[in-house]
Formats: C-alpha cells, structure tokens, sequence
C-alpha cells in the first residue's frame, strides 16, 4: 500500500482537481468532483507522520461534532425515498434540472476524467484485454433509501471496508472519528464509539495495551455477533462488544513506522471459537483468539499485506497485497499453497463464497478475478470495473451474489449462478467507503463519502412474489 505522503498529495491532486469544471458545476460537490486536497490535509495517506494538529483548517465535515449533528432535521429533509426515486429524483438528491449539465453529461465527463490510482503504470489497460463483458439487465436489488443525515467517511484512500450491516435494518459506519449505528426503520444513528479523544480498556487482559490510545483514525473496520473490531493507522486494534459498556481490548500490533492496519475479519473456528485476523502493512498476518483476546498466530509475507480472507472451513486464507501475485496459504501455519497469478497491479480485497470452493480477489488493475480451488493455476474469469480499482468486495451469505465495489461511482453485484455472465450496475457519484450485504442478503448497504452527498445507499433484495397473484 502507498504511503509516500508526497505521491498521495499527486494522486488526490490529479484526482480531485478538474478546474475546467468547476465553474460548470458552481459549488456543488459531486461525488467528491470538488474535493481539493484540503480534505486530506494533515492526513497522511499511507499512515505516516499524522498529527492532529495538521486537521486545522482541513474542512473535514465537522469530525468534532456531537453525534446531535445527525440528528440535524435539514439533513433529513434531504434523504431520498424509494417512493421519491420512483417519481424522478434523483438517488442521491442532485438537483440536475438546476445544473447546466445533465446527469448523462456529467457521467461522461467522469468517465473520461477520473484518475485510477495505479502502484504499477498502465495497470488497467494492461488487464483489459482479458476481460469478460457481462450483461447489465440484472436486477436483484431495489434502491430503499438514500440517507444523507449520516455521513460514511474515509481516513486512507486506498483502504474501503468501513460499512458492515449486521442485519436489513442495522448498519455500522466510521463518520470521521466515530463509530456510528445507523437504523433504517428509525431513520435514526447513535454513536457506539468515539475515538476523537482518549479510550482505554475496561477489561484486563495479558496482552492488552491498557493506557489506550488517543484520536485514533481507523483505517478498517468489522462487525460481527455483537463484537466490533477497529484498526488504526498507526497499528491499533481496538474492541468493543456492542452490548457491553466500553472497550474491552486494545492493542498496538507493531511499533514499525509502516504499521497500518489494512484489513480485520472476524470468524469462527471450527470449534466454535471466536477469532479475527489482522492485516498490516508492516507484511504481518495476525490471528487473535477473542476468548483472552491473545495472538495466536503471526505469518510475515515478504510485502505488505492489504487484504486477507479465510475459507469457511478454516484451513485456507487468502492473502494479497503489494505484488501483483496473491498467496494462498494454510491457516494454522502460515505455509504456501499455491500462488495466484493474473493481477497486474496490487491487490486490496478478497473474499471466499460460501461453498468453499471458490474465491474472488480485487485489484487496482480494475478487475476482480475469480478463482477455483481446484485448478489454481489461472483465475477463471476477469471481471472488469468501469473507472477504479476494485477495493471492496462481498459475497451474499447464501452464494447466490457477488457485490464488487469500484474506489468510486460504481458497485457491480453479479449472478453467480450465470457463471458471473449477468450483473446489476449501481451508479452514483462519490467515493465508496465499503460495501455490505446484511447476514441474511435482505439488504445491501452501500457508504458513499463526499462532503455535500456523503450518505448511505440502501437497497433491498427484489423477491419475486408473483405466485400471490394467483389468490388475488
């Protein structure tokens, strides 16, 4: 992963600063289009040399404010119902009737301008040629609600899982310094856990860093059966049962000046026990048994890691990072399996489906391979993203989806059954801050980060009722 504090201030440069439109749009910020780099500033984008102090006279949204602030009724006003989408408004609430350019128009411009971040020049031409081009007719999930009282937020621009929904109607966030639930049936967020200020583990533990830490920014984030897991900048790892007061663990998993955590899954083992395993920068793999909260496992790889996924039988993980080659390894020792070569560029997702047999990986060659356990030696097919690199994605708990989210404007969720021949394309404006089907693939929320439409995306599985017909 980056993290040259010179070469993130170039890339957020040459991404956001399009200045022969920005008189075009007059002020209004879409899809991060406007977004200077300010917004960074003081921010570190590889994790290196971050100062509080840095954040003055950064426009970060109000990152200091009371969670009140999303409770502010003019937000409100602005969300965006299934009913209000059905009659012509625009999803995100963009007043295109008032702009000189049309929503088309606009979309073009994006396509034609957006800046790929590429670790390895030309990248994303390089893999196009391989590509499959899958049918865009599929529509699996129905837009329920654009909700801009609740801001999703990202602290380094190459690292996107920090949306996880829980359940269809439950979600968890980062909203800057904050962790923040979000319930669509109330309409209503509370924040769960601020880290603006100083916090510091109730419980003692062996390993537990029990002075805590101050103004964590969280790079990565998981939430699962009631445990919520945090990863820092700096090589923090924060913990917190949702039902219980506080936080029970903390831990800084290296003093390496490369210590970002890049990436947190929670599972369990085979015997039931609870576990998450850590990815960091610093090339390290970690396993922490969440009955002591102990490491009981640490890999190193010879490059950083940014994404790891376990099998869900618990013998394989995935692991990728800065090579364009990934690595499957075995989980209780941490030995090679097999390589997995394809990717031009570095790597920054993957995910296991369901049936164990199966995998996927995402690149910032903008494509997303899928993988079969039984003949390793190339991916079975390459699937292509439209303007950025693929940073997050989700398989649907019952195998039958696949969600591949682009750094921005673009969240592709394919049948797998079709052979991933079929997909619905979501398309928005903004950066994409995580992606997350619900545990029972009811729901599929989607984080959306810029400073005027920062919101989440809600959707709804679309179910065919059809055979009620016949009682009517």
């Amino acid at each position: 992963m980056a993290y040259q504090h010179g070469d993130d201030v170039d890339y957020v440069e040459d991404e956001y600063e399009m200045d022969e439109l920005d008189d075009e749009f007059q002020g209004i910020e879409l899809g991060g289009f406007h977004l200077d780099v300010d917004e960074f500033q003081g921010i570190d984008l590889g994790g290196f040399d971050s100062d509080e102090d840095e954040f003055q006279g950064a426009d970060l949204g109000g990152f200091d404010s009371d969670v009140d602030a999303y409770d502010d009724m003019n937000n409100r006003t602005q969300d965006t119902s299934a009913a209000e989408a059905r009659s012509g408004k625009d999803i995100q609430g963009i007043p295109w009737e008032r702009l000189p350019s049309t929503r088309e128009e606009y979309r073009q411009t994006r396509l034609e301008h957006y800046k790929n971040y590429e670790s390895i020049p030309q990248s994303g031409e390089t893999s196009a040629k391989e590509c499959k081009t899958a049918k865009k007719d599929g529509l699996y999930y129905d837009f329920r609600r654009n909700s801009r009282s609740v801001k999703s937020t990202i602290f380094h621009f190459q690292l996107r899982n920090l949306v996880w929904a829980t359940s269809k109607h439950d979600a968890y966030l980062m909203s800057h310094f904050s962790v923040i639930h979000w319930s669509s049936l109330t309409c209503a967020s509370t924040e769960v856990l601020n880290l603006s200020g100083h916090v510091a583990p109730r419980e003692k533990h062996p390993e537990s860093l029990l002075e805590g830490f101050t103004q964590t920014q969280v790079s990565t984030l998981a939430v699962k059966d009631k445990l919520l897991v945090a990863g820092g900048l700096q090589g923090e790892l924060i913990c917190k049962y949702l039902d219980k007061p506080g936080v029970c663990f903390c831990s800084r998993t290296t003093y390496d000046d490369n210590a970002i955590t890049t990436a947190i899954e929670i599972n369990n083992t085979a015997s039931g026990a609870l576990h998450f395993i850590a990815s960091n920068n610093d090339c390290g793999v970690r396993d922490f048994d969440l009955e002591n909260f102990q490491l009981s496992n640490h890999f190193q790889f010879p490059w950083p890691v940014n994404h790891t996924s376990l099998s869900p039988d618990g013998k394989l993980l995935i692991v990728v990072g800065d090579n364009p080659e990934g690595i499957l390894v075995d989980s209780r020792n941490g030995k090679d399996v097999a390589s997995l070569c394809g990717h031009v560029d570095y790597s920054f997702a993957s995910a296991w489906h369901p049936d164990g047999l199966t995998f996927a990986t995402g690149n910032q060659d903008k494509t997303c391979r899928i993988w079969d356990l039984r003949s390793l030696s190339k991916s079975v097919t390459a699937l292509k993203g439209n303007i950025g690199a693929i940073r997050s994605i989700r398989y649907s708990s019952d195998g039958r989806y696949m969600a591949m989210a682009e750094a921005a404007d673009f969240v592709h969720i394919f049948d797998v059954k079709s052979g991933y021949e079929v997909e619905q394309e979501i398309d928005f404006f903004g950066e994409i801050s995580g992606v997350s089907f619900s545990p029972d693939t009811e729901s599929l929320i989607v984080g959306v980060w810029d400073r005027t439409y920062g919101s989440l995306l809600e959707f709804g599985r679309r179910r065919n009722y059809a055979y009620l017909d016949t009682i009517l």
